[in-house]
């Protein structure tokens, strides 16, 4: 049977959402997909869809509008996923914090797996998250593999002893 699992490895693809910065981390982005750093020599497409996302790259601060947009591209994701919080405001809210409009940083509405400091953050640590955010991704995905195989095993198999009400009717009626 043919596995996507190999390409899926080698080439996590990343959905960058702008939650309300001053668009200068947006800009290093834009340099680690230039030829001077090329981020995609490891395999990483920058993606438009969530649904086709692995790795969700956040720049800025909550804003009270974009919350909500957050999260739903967030759940879009499909599992296993990792989260990168670029930039000082997506960390704690940086300059904005504090602000009438600014709800501090990501990690208080979604789980942030790699922190990337800085305003801006630099390519050279943008690119150092993306490298941790694909070793995180391969651990979670073999977890998640391991858990489906396990839920997948029959329950003997699993070396359990079934207790569930059809094993007890099976074992009264072979005594």
């Amino acid at each position: 049977m043919f596995s996507f699992k190999w390409f899926k490895k080698k080439s996590p693809w990343i959905l960058h959402y702008n939650a309300g910065s001053c668009n200068g981390c947006d800009i290093e982005i834009l340099a680690c997909l230039s030829p001077k750093y090329d981020l995609e020599r490891f395999g990483v497409i920058n993606c438009g869809n969530p649904k086709q996302a692995d790795i969700f790259l956040v720049t800025g601060p909550v804003t009270y509008r974009s919350r909500e947009r957050l999260i739903q591209l967030y759940t879009q994701i499909p599992e296993p996923k990792v989260v990168i919080a670029v930039g000082s405001c997506a960390c704690t809210g940086g300059i904005f914090r504090s602000m009438y409009n600014v709800e501090d940083g990501i990690d208080r509405y979604i789980p942030v797996d790699v922190y990337t400091p800085g305003c801006a953050s630099s390519p050279e640590l943008i690119m150092d998250a993306v490298i941790q955010a694909v070793d995180i991704f391969e651990h979670k995905n073999q977890q998640l593999q391991s858990a489906k195989k396990l839920y997948r095993q029959p329950v003997f198999e699993q070396g359990r002893f079934c207790v569930s009400n059809v094993a007890k009717s099976l074992k009264d009626k072979d005594e």
